[in-house]
């Protein structure tokens, strides 16, 4: 389901990603665990399609999306992807159900289906 390959990503002179391999088969739940500062954000990120690496490739059921543009990264972003933040990102006059429904609502309006 998700790829990664020889991902590598710096903030400056320092290299937090140095070269990450894995894949995730559907059905399959990994946690990644680490020392703080160690990328597990970073990395978590990048799989997200919310930072770039700066090497390397995300395949996404065989689909390269590293090779994506920003409004094809964000059009796959909103069809294929959720998040769950460790920290409130809610919309405070919304639901729980009604702020996860938010996206599919957004699309449901902007194509007319």
């Amino acid at each position: 389901m998700i790829k990664a390959e020889n991902i590598k990503k710096s903030f400056g002179a320092l290299e937090v990603l140095k070269g990450i391999n894995l894949e995730i088969p559907m059905g399959k739940i990994y946690s990644i665990v680490g020392a703080s500062g160690a990328g597990k954000t970073t990395l978590l990120q990048i799989l997200g399609t919310l930072g770039k690496p700066d090497s390397g490739s995300i395949y996404f059921n065989d689909r390269n999306i590293s090779t994506f543009n920003e409004k094809e990264i964000s059009a796959f972003r909103n069809k294929e992807i959720g998040f769950v933040f460790q920290f409130h990102h809610l919309l405070p006059e919304f639901t729980a159900l009604e702020n996860v429904c938010i996206p599919a609502l957004s699309e449901k309006i902007k194509t007319g289906s």
